[in-house]
């Protein structure tokens, strides 16, 4: 009789539970409009926080209450936010969806290590070590932060010890620029125009030559070239305005350490594992 007197209370004890739980749930339940529900299913659902908010999930509720803009989605680029305003009834222009550009091309071939480091393979921890362990202290350090920060495989380590990013899978979602610990990671508008000083060191010119053979050394010749007044000296490193380059190319044939490159003609790894089998070929 005792067994079936506790399992008699135990039953009333689950079912009184059930019922106050049941009448919390209609009390305190929150009304959602169906239509973040559906802002949500037209997302990535990458939740990679380019939006400005924590996940797709928050982005929508921001959306439908109008905090947020339709175009908001960096990742899922017109097609998405061409969907999302159908769904809530407003028009959205056309946007340029970003790409993440490298600017430094100061391969392992190209530059020198100042010692051995054998520590954490964290580009933040080996930066932090001793300033970090490349002559240049403005460069990319070859570990791959940005490349473990993508959540679209857009972007991988090159045998030349440099990022590549496949412009292709890149859906201008910034991660990567975020990762970087050296900023050598810019976000542009896509395009092939437009010509790009690829280096990001703000040394001096003696400093910068010691550590890199393509670096910067802000003599100043593209600027003074350069015939729409385009590129502006900022802390020792020549700078491109994009929108007021012409294509003209002056600037890339008066550089002599030859730091920048229009747009389209970016030195790739290929290039560099060339140009390192050729000076090993001369040393040989």
């Amino acid at each position: 009789m005792l067994i079936i007197y506790a399992i008699a209370a135990l039953g009333v004890i689950g079912l009184l539970f059930g019922l106050f739980l049941g009448v919390a749930a209609r009390f305190f339940a929150v009304d959602t409009d169906p239509r973040v529900e559906a802002v949500k299913e037209e997302l990535p659902g990458a939740n990679c926080g380019a939006c400005g908010y924590a996940g797709c999930a928050n982005f929508a509720e921001a959306v439908v209450s109008g905090e947020a803009k339709v175009n908001g989605c960096i990742p899922g680029g017109d097609e998405t936010s061409k969907a999302i305003a159908g769904l809530l009834g407003q028009e959205v222009g056309s946007s340029v969806q970003p790409v993440a550009t490298v600017f430094c091309i100061g391969d392992s071939f190209k530059t020198s290590d100042k010692f051995i480091y054998d520590g954490v393979a964290d580009c933040e921890v080996a930066g932090n070590f001793l300033g970090g362990f490349k002559t240049c202290s403005y460069g990319c350090l070859g570990y791959g932060n940005c490349v473990k920060a993508c959540l679209f495989d857009a972007i991988k380590m090159g045998e030349h010890g440099l990022p590549v990013v496949d412009t292709e899978k890149c859906t201008g979602c910034g991660l990567c620029a975020n990762a970087c610990p050296r900023t050598i990671i810019k976000m542009l508008p896509r395009g092939d125009s437009g010509y790009l000083v690829l280096c990001n060191s703000h040394d001096r010119g003696k400093s910068v030559s010691k550590a890199c053979e393509v670096g910067c050394i802000a003599c100043k010749a593209c600027v003074k070239v350069c015939p729409e007044e385009a590129i502006v000296m900022e802390d020792n490193l020549a700078v491109i305005d994009l929108e007021k380059c012409t294509d003209c190319g002056k600037c890339a044939e008066k550089c002599p350490p030859v730091t920048i490159y229009r747009r389209n003609a970016i030195p790739t790894e290929a290039q560099a594992l060339a140009y390192a089998a050729e000076k090993s070929a001369e040393s040989a």
